[in-house]
């Protein structure tokens, strides 16, 4: 039976006081905010079905004026216009969009909106949608959140993008628009409106609305900072997936495999928080956003500002296909290209391998550029099948060994293994350089970038070069009673260090200035302690990931329940600062 907690949920009150569940009550709570304030403003992140909203929540608060924001703003068309250059015609990548959403208000509209709130002041006026905070600091605002994983699922299921016309889209151009354009918008205006919001509404379970006090709210955030957590896992099919995570992690039985599990990624995953019986889930960007010091330490906020610079997650390969070959852009690329701060330096450290378990990475000796050029050009094309073995170097590999892969390296994970990627955060950047001649699961080819991969690529890491700079080490660091500490990456070039921890006993940790991120990689559970009693104990299971707020400073993990007296590791990844 699996240890593995796939719903981990942070305790933050034994009350639901002040937690309200399910559009009747919601509307309830609402009609006495009226009877203070009657003017209210919800806003809405961008994903948020705003017509079951209006129908379950809007509407019967009967309002003598209701306002819709999507309506206040240039048309569609328009609005696709005035981002086309950051969407580019790739169907992956574009850059991010500097526009505001006052922006893209259209003045009269505007201005008729202004007015007729202004000469109704004596009447309740609900206005709702994207962009509703911005019409009068005089309100009670309510903010309608959702995580980026639930806006996923809804693009799948044929949701359109805000103010675009697109329910027929690629899933893909979906999450560029978003990606590029929507999430930065979205993410700016919440930021400013941290301190501002009176009540939540946890929009994820459209049958289901979550309505919760500022107060309550900012005490889970607050509490999430205080102690080790872990952030909602998910799991998602591909072309390439396996079956490991399915049996070890007891998933479901209906997708065709699973291919990556995102379990570290405070851009992606979810926290949930619990009051009482009621869970609510919150995107955990917000608790970088709310206390980006506390949980980053002030160097990495200085450095990185209030984005989670490390990533953890699974790509599993078990009875399954070689991930497609590729390479992720450098720094210097990244940002004359796309206008990023940073790039996907990464690691893969092998979690589990079968014997003929292999991966791809850096270059054969004294191959022919020009012609590795040519040859993949002609499998673009569909000419011919690149001949890997011509010009890439492929090594066998087994569990615990630990692989860095700085931008520019060419590289892939081959089938029968699985992989915990530890990897700086940005995480669309991939030049995908060859897929094997396969189409994906939805029987489309996948995009391949061999303009940005061929401009990107470090020809001189061959072989040599990754044997001395980017295997594992296994560096001694530190030892005691029952404990020892290595160093297993990564390079240089790379602005993350991991360490690793084999142990039997307790040993004692510090944060090192930054965010520390774990993964427990062998034995089934650890326990994590505060050393001044600032936090309750903390268990973890096997092959969970879990994280450190830097505040904390120091702490112990050491073995616990069926781990007692057995030599268990740990996997422990921070930013040099």
């Amino acid at each position: 039976m699996t240890t593995f907690d796939k719903y981990p949920t942070t305790i933050v009150s034994e009350s639901k006081h002040d937690v309200w569940e399910g559009s009747k009550h919601i509307v309830e709570q609402l009609k006495t905010i009226a009877l203070d304030n009657n003017l209210i403003a919800i806003e809405c992140y961008p994903g948020i079905d705003v017509d079951k909203l209006y129908r379950d929540v809007i509407q019967p608060l009967n309002a003598d004026e209701t306002i819709f924001t999507d309506d206040l703003f240039y048309s569609n068309h328009t609005i696709t216009e005035m981002i086309k250059s950051n969407l580019t015609e790739d169907d992956v990548f574009g850059t991010f969009s500097p526009h505001s959403l006052k922006e893209l208000l259209d003045d009269e509209k505007v201005k008729d909106v202004k007015e007729k709130m202004k000469n109704n002041h004596k009447k309740n006026i609900v206005i709702y949608g994207m962009g509703s905070s911005l019409f009068t600091e005089e309100c009670s605002l309510i903010y309608v959140d959702i995580s980026r994983w639930e806006i996923q699922q809804r693009f799948q299921q044929g949701m359109p993008n805000w103010k675009a016309n697109n329910q027929d889209e690629q899933v893909s151009r979906k999450m560029k628009r978003s990606y590029f354009f929507e999430w930065p918008l979205a993410d700016r205006l919440k930021k400013a409106l941290l301190s501002k919001v009176d009540f939540w509404i946890d929009g994820n379970d459209i049958e289901n609305l979550k309505l919760i006090s500022k107060e309550k709210y900012l005490q889970g955030l607050n509490q999430i900072v205080s102690q080790p957590f872990r952030l909602v896992p998910f799991f998602a099919p591909g072309v390439w997936g396996g079956e490991w995570m399915r049996e070890k992690f007891d998933l479901d039985k209906d997708p065709v495999n699973f291919a990556w599990c995102f379990n570290g990624v405070p851009e992606e995953n979810s926290i949930f928080l619990q009051y009482g019986d009621c869970i609510i889930q919150t995107p955990a960007n917000n608790v970088v956003f709310y206390h980006p010091t506390e949980l980053l330490g002030n160097k990495v906020y200085g450095r990185f500002g209030s984005e989670f610079p490390i990533r953890f997650n699974f790509l599993d390969t078990i009875k399954g296909q070689n991930l497609s070959l590729q390479v992720h852009p450098t720094t210097e690329y990244i940002h004359e290209e796309f206008g990023a701060h940073y790039t996907q330096d990464e690691s893969y450290y092998i979690l589990h391998s079968e014997e003929d378990a292999v991966v791809y990475l850096g270059l054969k000796e004294n191959i022919e550029k020009e012609e590795m050029i040519k040859d993949l050009k002609e499998a673009k094309k569909g000419n011919k099948d690149f001949d890997d073995e011509k010009f890439i170097n492929r090594m066998r590999i087994k569990k615990h060994d630990h692989y860095s892969i700085p931008g520019g390296t060419i590289h892939s994970q081959g089938k029968n293994s699985v992989v915990l990627e530890i990897s700086s955060t940005p995480n669309i950047y991939t030049f995908k350089l060859w897929d094997w001649g396969r189409v994906d699961l939805d029987g489309k080819p996948r995009p391949i970038h061999l303009h940005h991969g061929l401009n990107t690529i470090q020809w001189s890491r061959d072989e040599n070069w990754v044997k001395e700079h980017l295997t594992s080490p296994n560096q001694l660091i530190a030892e005691g009673e029952g404990w020892y500490e290595e160093r297993t990456g990564l390079h240089d070039l790379e602005f993350i260090e991991t360490r690793r921890h084999w142990f039997s006993k307790i040993v004692y940790h510090e944060t090192h200035d930054s965010v520390n991120v774990f993964n427990l990689v062998e034995g089934e559970e650890a326990i994590v302690e505060s050393i001044n009693g600032e936090f309750e104990p903390f268990i973890v299971h096997y092959a969970e990931t879990f994280i450190i707020p830097e505040h904390i400073k120091e702490y112990s993990i050491r073995p616990h329940g069926p781990s007692i007296e057995k030599t268990i590791a740990t996997i422990k990844a921070f930013v040099r600062v």
